[in-house]
């Protein structure tokens, strides 16, 4: 019975060998491409190095997949930086992922396309922008209110 490693292994193997032949790659560029890794063989590496061989490949065959990715971590990072502004850090990402459907309306955040993810991107940086904007003139408003008017402080 092969070990979970062992199947991961065979399974990278097939993916890595899939990539290099979508890229047209023959037996000399592998050779070139994985003897970086101090190998002869794509079977001598190791687990990790084949995942990120498959993974810089697959960026490679497929630019538009790394753009969505790249997207959906910045949407992830946009939507979580406002949810820390508004005190709800303890969020996870199921919610966050849950806010980013909502705001496409969709119901799964891997069906949200490009455009969308670039939109809700800039919605969440836009409304971290905005409430940090007010919170400094509501802060000024209040120190007014409370200690006096100073005519330097709201310009």
């Amino acid at each position: 019975m092969a070990t979970v490693t062992a199947q991961q292994q065979k399974w990278l193997l097939k993916k890595f060998h899939t990539l290099c032949s979508r890229l047209s790659m023959d037996a000399d560029m592998k050779l070139a491409l994985i003897s970086g890794y101090g190998v002869e063989s794509s079977k001598d590496l190791t687990n990790a190095e084949l995942l990120e061989l498959c993974d810089k490949l697959n960026e490679i065959a497929n630019p538009e997949d790394a753009k969505l990715d790249k997207m959906r971590k910045r949407v992830i990072a946009a939507i979580g930086g406002w949810l820390r502004m508004i005190g709800k850090e303890k969020e996870g990402i199921g919610y966050i992922k849950g806010v980013a459907c909502q705001a496409a309306k969709v119901d799964n955040f891997n069906k949200i396309s490009l455009e969308w993810l670039t939109t809700i991107y800039n919605m969440f940086l836009r409304k971290q922008r905005d409430a940090k904007s007010v919170n400094e003139v509501a802060g000024k408003i209040a120190y007014e209110a409370r200690f006096g008017t100073d005519n330097n402080l709201l310009n």
